[in-house]
């Protein structure tokens, strides 16, 4: 029997998805509730930069339908350290600050390496037996995205199989395309969107990723996320790649209210709303 396949993209408030994936008239304050029940899974970048609380991770497990995943990326200074002590310190912060609230909607948590780290047993072995397997009762599966040199060493797949963890499969040309056969679940990071393509991607090249997928799942779980590239387009690619694997939405997909014009004119005249300029597109 195969593994389930959840496929998402990097968060879910991005300026330019209100013309291009949002319908018109949904509030910000939907648009997780939106995405969860047209996508199976979120990366939450957010928690890269920055400490949330325990309500906020509840929130959105109460926002989204039963099935749905959050893979969360660690935070930036948890993978920097050097010394064991701080490494258990800092990556206990990050778990200690309530994600467990997501209870079994708790995805793969990116710990997300720069580049200049390489490859070093001693270090990566250190790294990796600070990390618990599960927390509150709750399973906690670990990858690692590396972006540095000397990770094609068997060293570092054994590493991966003593503590339980994986490295995530990143599709793009200036990172290693790592990928760990001995783990229980898969993330891949596709990261190569183009905007001439409205689905992200020409189709032969989605097909592609449909039959990597299927093939990984016929062993273990899958994650894929569509980041980076031309952002843009990427809920289109989500919507695409599930549409291949034949996956349907977890729930019905929540009525929107238009939102109410203001009665007074020149209160439309003079809102701040009406005369900020248009922000700039990241």
């Amino acid at each position: 029997m195969a593994h389930p396949i959840r496929v998402g993209v990097g968060g879910w408030s991005f300026e330019p998805w209100d013309e291009t994936f949002y319908p018109a008239g949904l509030s910000k304050a939907k648009q997780l509730q939106h995405m969860s029940r047209t996508l199976t899974a979120v990366e939450v970048n957010g928690t890269y930069y920055s400490s949330f609380k325990p309500d906020t991770f509840a929130r959105w497990r109460d926002e989204t339908p039963n099935g749905f995943v959050f893979s969360l990326k660690a935070h930036r200074f948890s993978t920097v350290r050097k010394t064991k002590e701080d490494m258990k310190t800092s990556t206990g912060l990050f778990l200690n600050q309530g994600i467990t609230q997501l209870k079994n909607k708790l995805g793969p948590i990116n710990w997300q390496f720069p580049g200049n780290r390489k490859f070093d047993r001693e270090h990566f072995a250190s790294f990796l037996s600070v990390l618990p397997k599960e927390k509150d009762g709750i399973e906690l599966r670990h990858a690692l995205e590396v972006r540095g040199t000397g990770y094609d060493d068997p060293a570092f797949f054994e590493l991966l199989d003593k503590h339980g963890a994986t490295v995530v499969y990143a599709e793009d040309d200036e990172f290693p395309k790592l990928t760990h056969l001995g783990s229980d679940f898969v993330v891949a990071r596709l990261m190569q969107s183009q905007a001439d393509e409205k689905a992200g991607y020409p189709k032969k090249v989605i097909d592609r990723f449909a039959k990597v997928a299927t093939d990984w799942s016929k062993k273990r779980d899958v994650f894929v996320f569509f980041i980076s590239g031309a952002k843009e387009t990427n809920p289109a690619a989500a919507m695409a790649l599930q549409e291949k694997l034949g996956l349907k939405p977890l729930s019905e997909p929540m009525p929107v209210v238009a939102k109410k014009a203001p009665a007074n004119k020149s209160a439309v005249k003079n809102s701040p709303a009406m005369t900020k300029a248009p922000a700039k597109r990241k």
